[in-house]
């Protein structure tokens, strides 16, 4: 593992990358993005020389800040056991926040769920741990995120509203925009009177 200091605007994403979450997926990238961070994640690396265990460790030792969502644990239905990424990655950053050096020292995480409590009935270990839940929403998520990076960052940030409405204007304006089932409205609207 590299032992450069964390760059200050980079943000781990870890989360799922199937297509059911891929309308929250949107709204990580877009809200870190829109909030001055740099988003990152595992899909950004594609170098067969080099393993994917390798790549993600050298990602989560150059991203101060890491989103980490374990909304995926239900049983996979082609072999019956759960993915166990998402929690092995989390691990790898918390790893790297307790043992690493003193730049490592200085790692921020927001963890992700479906619902706040949830965690306690597969993880029980992060008992403490402020969980944020999104509910399997976008916006929900999406302010969650910009809440979060404005609370650690200690940045003046765009409001929450402000960053939904240029996430939806963001989205309206692609060429090549997914179908609305599954944009990022997929499970709400993205109003601002929608969202909780």
């Amino acid at each position: 593992m590299a032992t450069a200091q964390p760059a200050t605007d980079d943000v781990f994403i870890n989360c799922p990358f199937d297509r059911d979450y891929a309308p929250i997926f949107r709204a990580l990238i877009i809200t870190v993005y829109i909030c001055g961070f740099r988003p990152r994640s595992a899909q950004e690396l594609d170098d067969g020389g080099q393993t994917r265990i390798d790549k993600l460790l050298n990602l989560i030792d150059e991203c101060r800040y890491g989103i980490h969502d374990l909304s995926r644990t239900e049983l996979d239905a082609a072999n019956g056991l759960p993915r166990f990424n998402m929690p092995l990655e989390l691990g790898i950053f918390l790893g790297a926040k307790r043992y690493g050096g003193k730049a490592q020292k200085l790692k921020r995480l927001l963890i992700l769920d479906i619902e706040q409590y949830r965690y306690q009935r597969f993880i029980s270990d992060l008992a403490g741990s402020d969980i944020h839940g999104h509910g399997g929403d976008p916006v929900r998520a999406l302010r969650e995120t910009r809440d979060w990076l404005a609370n650690v960052s200690r940045r003046q940030l765009p409001s929450a509203d402000r960053v939904a409405r240029t996430c939806e204007a963001f989205l309206a304006d692609l060429p090549c925009s997914p179908p609305r089932s599954n944009s990022i409205r997929k499970r709400s609207p993205m109003s601002i009177s929608s969202a909780s």
